[in-house]
């Protein structure tokens, strides 16, 4: 019956060096990928963390009071909602042209219509359609329609027209308002009882 013998005298230092080398470079790609991934997986959920605030946080804020304006026509009602808006604290720049307007009462529900173009202040054109009609603390000598910090912009919505339309004196309605980034928020009002010219709104 024969032995097995085991002889490691042909193993050198040489083939040694060369499989350590090896161990060395698998432990070091392996190290690489790991981090990589757990570098990746932070880096998305920093990106989650942000995009959690800014949808959580109104980028844009009422300023004073909300007033409407009696409709020449229908003395009975509301024709034009005039309010003005600004940044929150710490707010960035918000483009309000893209921005969207939706008034609601108890008959209406409409998603107003901004201007075709922003070339400066205006009024709006039709029933449902809303527009900035002055601009208040504007940096530059130029309009434009991005909100910047401690500039202020007056919307004016048309919201009436008609006897139909025009909101009625004791009337509840709201306008909410969804800036591009940020949460949306409402303004909920009341008409008062007897519609003067200029009404506020409570």
């Amino acid at each position: 019956m024969s032995s097995l013998k085991h002889n490691n005298a042909g193993f050198t230092g040489l083939e040694a060096a060369i499989v350590l080398i090896a161990f060395v470079v698998v432990a070091a790609v392996f190290s690489y990928v790991v981090l990589g991934a757990g570098f990746f997986t932070t880096q998305k959920a920093q990106e989650a963390v942000h995009s959690g605030v800014l949808q959580a946080t109104s980028s844009l804020e009422l300023v004073g009071n909300v007033y409407g304006i009696q409709d020449p026509s229908n003395t009975a009602g509301i024709e034009y909602v005039n309010f003005s808006l600004g940044l929150a604290a710490g707010g960035t720049p918000v483009d309000v042209s893209k921005t969207v307007f939706i008034y609601s009462n108890e008959t209406q529900l409409v998603t107003m219509t901004p201007p075709s173009t922003w070339t400066g202040p205006t009024y709006p054109s039709a029933t449902g359609s809303w527009a900035i009609s002055d601009v208040q603390n504007n940096p530059s000598s130029t309009f434009n329609a991005v909100l910047q910090p401690n500039e202020q912009f007056t919307i004016t919505a048309q919201v009436g027209g008609s006897v139909a339309t025009d909101i009625p004196a004791n009337d509840i309605f709201t306008l909410e308002i969804r800036p591009s980034g940020g949460a949306a928020f409402s303004i909920t009002r009341t008409v008062p009882a007897a519609i003067q010219g200029v009404n506020l709104m409570y």
